[in-house]
């Protein structure tokens, strides 16, 4: 036994003393240190980067060599032959500033952003968190990727706790989210109501950590033949953390600016208009505040290395608190801002070499939100219980979000330079609501002030077999990649508790014959004795007010499953030419088979410009939500409330009104752009086209009065229209080092034009089926255009920036048919940081500086929220104050 731990002992202290550790400072060559290059053990997967004053340290094997990269400077390699190496880069000979190898849109481990035949943006996280208050994925990437999009959304239910975001005008379902280039799972929720993607599923991002992210990919580009289901507009890929041996983190806090500026008309309520208390009590007015919407973030991130080989466990842990804001509305949406959170994030990275060229790897992560937000106010009437809430209330719906996922797999590589693949990912999101500060009016003073109103959840497991090859001596280079894909999916609604949605008579009991039993009922105060068709009286309603719960009638268990074959190729004809072609079948097993093919290229016309292009279909699979959601709600206005059937697609209603089953959507991508380096400066600059056929939408509101549903209207998802989008994306770079300090600047715009080609209303009356009010929201999901300018500025141990984005006029329709117009604004960031030490840095700044709004609508409160302004992209809380100390050991 003393023989066995002597063993061990010796081993471990071998490899200890095998270790040294490396430091240095890296500089350019006028002599300014670089802060965040890479450097990393050649051959492994251990890094770190420089600090803001270009320091580093690593350990490292002995006789390792480290390999020096930087965006825009010539990689450099040096044997850690001692203890102190200082390094100075120089700029790239050919100009090229977008050298980042990427993974996404291109299966050949040779591409990078500039010679890429497809636009391809590459954000690193850890910049853009280190330079910005906002706190979550959406918002990070709506500032500084051309063509995406978020909403912040209030009063839109479920919507309410997940943000829609959609890339290039498309809806959110339509742009594919990868995880380390493994399918993510999309979001249970379905957007309903006002919310832009309407009718649409997406895939939850701000689920994922923003500490565990190193950087994202975001191809720009139709790839249904790469990637499958849901890449019409494009891929978003998130590349998580591998580093070891650091210790990374910050904690944020920040708050709005409750001082409301803009074009508010005469005689309205005050700036800060109707305000509920913060403690949630739904029939009571708060006092005025200066700041709302107080948000704590606290994140750190930290690697460990799994023996000697590269392998790595790298962990992430993130708590966010975010509070209310309140913001000016009418009478009927007392409580009109964004929602609560409480949030704890979770997420590892591992890789383990399990032989020479083998290895093991995993990722997953576990999400959790517990949100809260206020739903339309009932200020009178058959849904107010005078004896409970005097004056009326305004209910709470609050929801528990759980996303958890795990990702697995092994990468071997042959002696003949094949790679192989296999892996399994596994995903699932579930959406349990709770409705507070509520009542079930038809139960009147016995009822409950708080349901479980159910919920719904969406499950997902996917297994990819992938094989590819570099041919280095097939003309200039030619890379072959094949593969296949399984996956199912399984979708369920599952039922709340019976008073959230059960309608009781007057002796208390479920109404399940309404020949025998009668709800309560208050006077008809708009009583008319010589209308026949006026009644005395009016019924009460039953189920929870502001959310009626699912019932067991709403169960929804369904699964499906698609398997799909894959090929793609690129080949470098010259070392200018290069093409490339993908084609990929796949077959679903509820609505049959399809196969899309892709054809790219890109040529360089010299050493500073590349022109590029790509032909491609595609498609998107209708989700299963889409196909068997289904909901009995209150839709508010000004005009009052009327009681809705959201029917699913294979219900005998759906087919009474003529609404065919649902089939994929079909599309066309085309693009052409170029890129330019000279020196100091880089552009990029995309023009394309995306026709889709059989987009899936969200009907309008049919009478539904004489089915006898018990409800006034009927609406449906249906294959509703086609469309065409011609857009433009341009990305302009510029860095340089100077003797007083390091500048920076980009310009990214995009320039966005769709057309509703065709409304398939069929026999159908077309203002119904998809009317002016729902084109103006498909529409508003693809605005005409988006620009921001960001500056930067690094000196030593200071650093500032300032940005600023103009967001293009937006026009709504709403309930009384007239437009809503939203005029452009100009919203400016700026963050101030200084670096105390090394080890910690302290930044401070503003999102939307100015205290910008958007334009004040008119006084009838026929918003859709029923606030002064509409959830358009630029948001409606005004400007956000922060400050961040982050650390780094």
């Amino acid at each position: 036994m003393k023989k066995i731990a002597l063993l061990i002992f010796l081993l471990n202290a071998g490899f200890l003393f095998a270790q040294k550790e490396v430091s240095g400072i890296v500089k350019d060559k006028a002599g300014a240190p670089l802060p965040g290059v890479n450097i990393v053990e050649k051959g492994t997967t251990n890094g770190v980067s420089t600090d803001f004053e270009g320091s580093y340290k690593i350990k490292v094997k002995e006789g390792a060599t480290l390999v020096f990269s930087y965006v825009g400077f010539s990689t450099v390699e040096k044997a850690a032959s001692g203890d102190k190496i200082n390094i100075i880069l120089g700029e790239n000979s050919d100009g090229q500033v977008l050298n980042d190898v990427v993974v996404t849109g291109s299966r050949s481990t040779k591409r990078t952003v500039v010679n890429s035949a497809v636009p391809i943006d590459v954000i690193s996280v850890k910049d853009v968190t280190t330079q910005s208050g906002k706190i979550e994925i959406n918002q990070l990437l709506q500032y500084v990727a051309p063509s995406f999009n978020a909403n912040k959304q209030s009063g839109s239910d479920g919507a309410d706790h997940v943000d829609p975001a959609s890339l290039r005008g498309m809806g959110p379902d339509q742009t594919l989210v990868l995880i380390n280039g493994k399918r993510r799972h999309q979001s249970s929720l379905i957007n309903l109501f006002g919310t832009r993607g309407r009718g649409n599923t997406g895939t939850d991002l701000n689920a994922i950590p923003a500490a565990s992210i190193k950087r994202i990919e975001i191809l720009r580009d139709g790839a249904s033949a790469q990637y499958g289901s849901d890449a019409i507009a494009g891929v978003i890929n998130i590349i998580t953390n591998d580093n070891v041996n650091e210790l990374t983190g910050s904690v944020t806090y920040g708050a709005f600016d409750t001082h409301a500026k803009g074009d508010f008309l005469p005689g309205t309520p005050n700036t800060k208009g109707y305000r509920l208390d913060q403690d949630g009590n739904g029939n009571s007015y708060g006092k005025d505040q200066d700041f709302d919407g107080g948000s704590v973030r606290v994140a750190a991130n930290y690697g460990v290395a799994l023996g000697t080989k590269g392998g790595y466990a790298n962990f992430t842990g993130e708590f966010i608190n975010k509070n209310k804001t309140l913001r000016p509305a009418y009478d009927f949406r007392k409580g009109f801002g964004d929602a609560s959170m409480h949030g704890v994030n979770l997420f590892a990275n591992f890789s383990i070499p399990i032989a020479d060229k083998t290895e093991f790897y995993a990722f997953g992560g576990s999400n959790f939100r517990d949100t809260d937000a206020y739903a339309f106010t009932r200020n009178d009437g058959e849904r107010v219980v005078e004896s409970v809430y005097p004056g009326g209330y305004t209910p709470r719906i609050t929801s528990k979000i759980n996303d958890n996922s795990v990702a697995a797999g092994i990468k071997t590589e042959s002696s003949g330079g094949w790679k192989f693949d296999l892996s399994n990912t596994f995903g699932k999101n579930k959406f349990q609501y709770d409705i507070k500060g509520t009542i079930n009016a038809s139960l009147e003073e016995k009822s409950p002030h708080e349901f479980d109103a159910g919920g719904h959840s969406l499950l997902q497991n996917t297994t990819n077999f992938d094989i590819s090859k570099n041919y280095d001596t097939v003309l200039k280079g030619f890379n072959i990649a094949f593969g296949t894909e399984f996956r199912v999916e399984k979708f369920e609604i599952f039922a709340g508790e019976e008073g959230s949605y059960a309608t009781y008579d007057t002796n208390g009991q479920p109404i399940t014959d309404p020949t025998t039993q009668s709800p309560p009922t208050i006077p008809n105060p708009d009583y008319d004795p010589t209308d026949p068709d006026s009644s005395p009286t009016i019924p009460r309603p039953g189920s929870s007010q502001g959310f009626p719960g699912y019932s067991p009638a709403n169960e929804v268990n369904k699964s499906r499953t698609n398997f799909s074959l894959y090929a793609d190729g690129e080949l470098d004809i010259t070392e200018a030419l290069m093409v490339s072609g993908a084609l990929r079948f796949e077959n679903y097993s509820d609505f049959g088979s399809t196969l899309n093919g892709k054809l790219a290229s890109r040529l360089k016309l010299g050493n500073h410009f590349n022109l590029r292009g790509s032909v491609s279909t595609g498609f998107r699979a209708p989700s299963l939500a889409q196909v068997y959601y289904n909901l009995r709600f209150t839709n508010f206005n000004a005009s009052g409330a009327t009681e809705v059937l959201l029917a699913p697609n294979d219900s005998e209603v759906t087919r009474a009104f003529g609404i065919s089953k649902l089939n994929e959507e079909k599309a066309v991508n085309a693009s052409l752009g170029f890129t330019a380096t000279y020196g100091d400066f880089t552009a990029t600059i995309d023009g394309y086209y995306i026709q889709v056929k059989d987009r899936i939408v969200l009907t309008g509101y049919f009478d539904a009065s004489a089915l006898n549903l018990g409800v006034s209207e009927a609406q449906f998802f249906t294959n509703g229209v086609d469309t065409s989008t011609h857009g433009l994306d341009v990305v302009l770079s510029w860095k340089k080092g100077f003797d007083f300090g390091n500048l920076s600047a980009t310009l990214v715009g995009n320039i966005n034009d769709m057309k509703i080609d065709k409304v398939k209303s069929g026999t159908l009356d077309e203002a119904t089926f998809f009317g002016k009010r729902e084109k103006a929201f498909l529409l508003a999901s693809a605005p005409d255009n988006k620009f921001g300018l960001n500056l930067n500025y690094a000196k030593k141990k200071f650093d500032a920036g300032l940005a600023f984005t103009r967001f293009s006029k937006v026009v709504l329709v709403d309930y009384a048919d007239e437009d809503d117009v939203y005029n452009p604004r100009v919203v400016t960031d700026l963050t101030l940081g200084y670096q105390f030490t090394k080890s910690l840095k302290l930044t401070i700044g503003s999102n939307n500086l100015f205290n910008v709004y958007p334009t004040k609508q008119d006084e009838q409160g026929n918003t859709e929220a029923g606030g002064y302004w509409d959830a358009v992209q630029m948001g409606f809380s005004g400007a956000y104050y922060y400050a961040r100390l982050g650390f780094n050991f």
